[in-house]
């Protein structure tokens, strides 16, 4: 069965069968078919793409010493016990980045990787604790120039699918859609009116209290051990996020440099950062930055964020001292990362991740 014929045939999908029914059920798989054959479909044509533009595929261990150094982030731990019987714990990883940012230190100069990652604490329509992240980096490029990658896949996606275009939700933006990019700033005051700029710095604390003085006036919820990020998430996913991408495909660029741990500050103001998220019908696809190659800058970023997790989860992970070496070797790059799972969703017009998982882990674990 083609793509097309595929997504098409699901017009009745699911009818009458329980959430609870196993994924190995005949029916339910019956139903599911037809999504993952168009995943497989679009992976195809994906990998492609890649292969046209000279890019190597690479495979990055799951098995890491560091899951990631961002506050938010929860990893699965493990440990490897050594022929001797020494325990030694291990992570198993949340992104590929960190042993991606090891290959262009080696020397690779374009690399892909359909990665499979774990998040703890993440379960729900667009969230599982295993998914697919495909990640890719460009030495010697600019952040624009993975920009315009990203653009390309999502609608190489829906052009493959057969459908037209991605949806969710009773939203719906065409493969053929123009592309919106806008700051962070510019988003805050057109949906939120919130100066955002005016609460930071490039060389000290971002200021806090001014940020909850004016979400307060908005009537969103800040309470007295909010720190400045948690205001700022509120009033992304509250009133911004749900605006974005609803008519096209939207390019949030130029993150408060405090939201964004990997990335270069920009030149022309070091209050942002090379950052940017990529949305459709109100979803984030993607993320990418123009990457931070300072290890010391980088360093300092991790142990910030790390004391802010023990603030908040009461638990840090360890730092990839082998990661930081390398960044001394990494050239200029950029690069992303996209949820593979939720770009086949928005393709197929799927409802839930687990629809387009091969083998979701089942409801209820």
């Amino acid at each position: 069965m083609g793509a097309d014929s595929g997504v098409r045939a699901l017009g009745q999908a699911e009818r009458g069968i329980p959430t609870e029914t196993p994924w190995w059920n005949s029916e339910r798989h019956t139903d599911r078919r037809g999504f993952l054959m168009a995943r497989r479909a679009i992976m195809r044509a994906i990998r492609r793409w890649f292969e046209d533009q000279d890019f190597t595929e690479v495979e990055a261990g799951i098995l890491q010493v560091s899951p990631g150094n961002e506050a938010h982030l929860h990893a699965f731990a493990t440990q490897m016990v050594t022929t001797d019987g020494t325990p030694s714990p291990l992570f198993l990883h949340t992104s590929p980045e960190f042993a991606c940012k090891k290959l262009l230190a080696a020397g690779e100069t374009r690399i892909f990787d359909f990665a499979r990652v774990f998040r703890n604490r993440e379960r729900g329509a667009l969230h599982a604790p295993e998914f697919t992240m495909l990640e890719w980096y460009r030495a010697g490029a600019d952040y624009h120039a993975v920009i315009s990658d990203t653009v390309d896949l999502i609608r190489l996606a829906a052009q493959v699918s057969g459908l037209g275009g991605l949806s969710w939700r009773g939203g719906h933006v065409a493969a053929e859609c123009t592309m919106e990019r806008i700051t962070v700033a510019q988003a805050f005051t057109r949906w939120a009116e919130i100066d955002v700029l005016a609460t930071l710095s490039p060389d000290a604390p971002a200021d806090r209290d001014g940020l909850a003085f004016q979400a307060r006036a908005l009537g969103i919820r800040v309470v007295d051990d909010d720190s400045w990020s948690d205001i700022f998430s509120r009033i992304l996913v509250e009133k911004v996020e749900p605006e974005l991408g609803r008519d096209n495909i939207t390019v949030l660029d130029e993150y408060p440099a405090v939201e964004a741990a990997l990335a270069r500050r920009c030149r022309h103001d070091g209050r942002v950062a090379e950052r940017f998220e990529v949305y459709v019908c109100g979803v984030e696809l993607a993320n990418g930055f123009g990457e931070l190659t300072d290890a010391v800058e980088q360093r300092a970023r991790f142990e910030a964020e790390m004391a802010e997790k023990q603030r908040v989860y009461g638990e840090r992970y360890p730092l990839d001292e082998d990661f930081l070496a390398a960044l001394t070797y990494m050239p200029p790059a950029s690069g992303v990362a996209l949820g593979f799972d939720r770009l086949v969703m928005l393709a197929t017009g799927a409802q839930r991740i687990d629809q387009v998982i091969w083998t979701p882990l089942p409801s209820g674990k």
